[in-house]
C-alpha cells in the first residue's frame, strides 16, 4: 500500500506535510536513487503550475534531485502535458510536475512522468516511498564531484507547441475565429497564447494573469460559467477552458452552451470513425460519463468501454488494448497517437480540425449527443462494507433500474477518500431521477447512520 502517491501522485495542503519543503527534498533524492540504470546520472525534467508554492517545491525536490546525483532541466511554468511531452523527447529518465491541477492554490501536488511520457507505475511510486523510509541517506551521499546540476531551458516550450501545431494543427487557420480563452490563471496562460496566435485567432483573454493565489478562483475548467457568459456577450465564435495545469478541457458552443467531455469525445469519435481513425472502433471513458455518450456512439457503430474513474485507468486500458481515442466527462481527453496523456490545449486543437473540416459550428457538431439528465448525491456514511451486505441499499437500486427500464443508469459506490457513499443516476427527467437518488440515499442513512 502506497502512503504518499494516490492516484494522481502526491496531493496537499501547500507546506504541510507531505507537500512541505523537507519531504519534497527528501522525495528527489528517493526518486534519483529509484531513478539510477538507464545513464550514470539520472535526467529529470521538472516543470510546475502558477501557484505560489510552486517555485519553494521546485526548489526543494530539485534539490534533492541533485544531493543524490541526478541532473534537472527546469523549464518553470508549464502545463501537465508539456512535461510529459518534453520527458519523452529528450529520453530522460522522468518528468515531476509540481501542480495540484484544479484545486485552489491552497493545495499542491507532484506527480511523476516515466522515460516514456507516462504516469509511473504503482510500484515504482511504492519504491520511491521504501526508499525514503530505509535510506540512510548520509551514507549513499555522492562526493562532491557526482552531484547534479540544475540548468533551467524555457525554450523547450517551443518544442512542444511545434508538436501540438505539427500533429493536429499544421492546417488549421483561425483567421475568422473570435475565441474566448480562458487559462484558469495557470500554467497554460503563456503556451495559449502562444499557440493560438500562430493559428492567427483572434483571442478574449480570461484567467490570464496569474498572481500566486488566483489559479482556478472562478476561472478555469471547474468554473466555465465566466468563459460562457463572455461567449454570449461578445458573440465570439466558441470558448475554451482549461483547468490550472492544462490537462482537462471544457468549451462552449457559439450560443454559450456547455460542451463538456463526453460531448467532445463523441464529435471527435465520429469525425475518427468516419475517416476510419478511430483504433478499434472503440473509445474508453469512465463508469462516471453519461449514457448519452454510449447511445450515440452505438448508433453510428462505435463501441464504449468503461473503466473506474481516473484518467490513470483510462490510459491503463487504452494502451492495453491499442485505443486511441478515451477520457473522461470532467474533460481529461486522451488521443493517444498524439500525446501521452490528458492535454487540454491537443484537445481543443482536435475540435479546432473537426470544426474546420465539416464546415459546421460546433453547436451543430455537439449535437450529435443527447445527454440523459444527470444526478450526483453524496451521504456521509459510518463505514464502508462492501454493498452486497446491505440488502435495503441493493433492493432499492435494483427497484429503481427496473423502473427506469433501460432508459437510464444507477451507479453507487464509495468515494475512496472519504466516509461517502456516491449515488449518481441517469434517466429521462431530472424531477424523476431526484427522487430516485434519494430514496437510495435513505437506504444508506438507515444502513450506515452517522453517529
Amino acid at each position: 500500500m502506497r502512503k504518499l502517491f494516490g492516484t494522481d501522485g502526491i496531493r496537499a495542503e501547500a507546506n504541510k506535510y507531505p507537500l512541505d519543503g523537507e519531504t519534497a527534498f527528501t522525495v528527489g533524492r528517493a526518486a534519483a536513487i529509484t531513478l539510477r540504470g538507464k545513464r550514470p546520472k539520472p535526467l529529470v525534467v521538472v516543470g510546475r503550475d502558477t501557484r505560489i508554492s510552486g517555485t519553494m517545491l521546485c526548489a526543494a525536490i530539485s534539490s534533492g534531485l541533485c544531493a543524490q546525483g541526478a541532473d534537472v532541466i527546469d523549464v518553470g511554468v508549464v502545463s501537465t502535458p508539456a512535461v510529459a511531452y518534453i520527458t519523452r523527447s529528450l529520453d530522460a529518465d522522468a518528468g515531476i510536475v509540481i501542480s495540484a491541477s484544479h484545486n485552489p492554490y491552497q493545495d499542491n501536488g507532484i506527480k511523476f512522468f516515466g522515460g516514456d511520457g507516462f504516469k509511473l507505475p504503482d510500484d515504482v511510486e511504492l519504491k520511491i516511498e521504501r526508499v525514503m523510509e530505509e535510506t540512510d541517506f548520509a551514507a549513499v551521499r555522492p562526493d562532491h564531484g557526482k552531484i547534479g546540476t540544475i540548468k533551467t531551458n524555457h525554450a523547450l516550450h517551443e518544442a512542444y507547441i511545434d508538436h501540438l501545431i505539427g500533429t493536429v494543427g499544421e492546417k488549421i487557420d483561425l483567421k475568422d475565429q473570435i475565441i474566448v480563452l480562458d487559462a484558469a490563471n495557470g500554467a497554460a496562460h503563456q503556451l495559449a497564447r502562444v499557440l493560438f496566435k500562430r493559428l492567427n485567432a483572434r483571442i478574449i483573454p480570461l484567467g490570464m494573469e496569474p498572481n500566486g493565489t488566483n489559479i482556478n478562483d472562478g476561472v478555469g475548467a471547474v468554473y466555465p460559467e465566466r468563459m460562457c457568459h463572455m461567449v454570449k456577450e461578445t458573440g465570439a465564435s466558441f470558448g475554451i477552458s482549461l483547468d490550472g495545469d492544462a490537462d482537462r478541457l471544457i468549451m462552449c458552443d457559439e450560443y454559450g452552451e456547455l460542451v463538456d467531455g463526453d460531448t467532445i469525445m463523441a464529435m471527435c469519435a465520429k469525425y475518427l470513425f468516419e475517416r476510419d481513425m478511430l483504433q478499434g472502433n472503440t473509445v474508453i471513458a469512465t463508469v462516471m460519463s453519461n449514457l448519452g455518450l454510449e447511445k450515440a456512439l452505438a448508433g453510428i457503430g462505435v463501441r464504449l468501454e468503461r473503466v473506474s474513474v481516473g484518467d490513470r485507468y483510462v490510459v491503463e486500458r487504452m494502451r492495453q488494448g491499442d485505443f486511441n481515442l478515451g477520457g473522461e466527462q470532467s474533460g481529461h481527453l486522451i488521443f493517444m497517437d498524439k500525446i501521452t496523456t490528458g492535454d487540454g490545449l491537443l484537445s481543443a486543437l482536435m475540435v479546432m480540425r473537426v470544426i474546420g473540416d465539416e464546415k459546421r459550428p460546433l453547436s451543430e457538431l455537439a449535437s450529435f449527443m443527447k445527454a440523459f439528465p444527470q444526478t450526483l448525491k453524496n451521504v456521509l456514511i459510518n463505514r464502508k462494507p462492501p454493498l452486497e451486505e446491505l440488502p435495503g441499499v441493493i433492493a432499492e437500486i435494483r427497484k429503481v433500474e427496473e423502473e427506469l427500464d433501460g432508459d437510464g443508469r444507477v451507479l453507487v459506490r464509495y468515494s475512496g477518500t472519504e466516509n461517502k457513499a456516491r449515488v449518481m443516476i441517469e434517466g429521462p427527467d431530472q424531477p424523476t431521477i431526484e427522487a430516485m437518488a434519494d430514496r437510495i440515499v435513505e437506504q444508506f442513512k438507515t444502513a450506515l447512520p452517522l453517529d
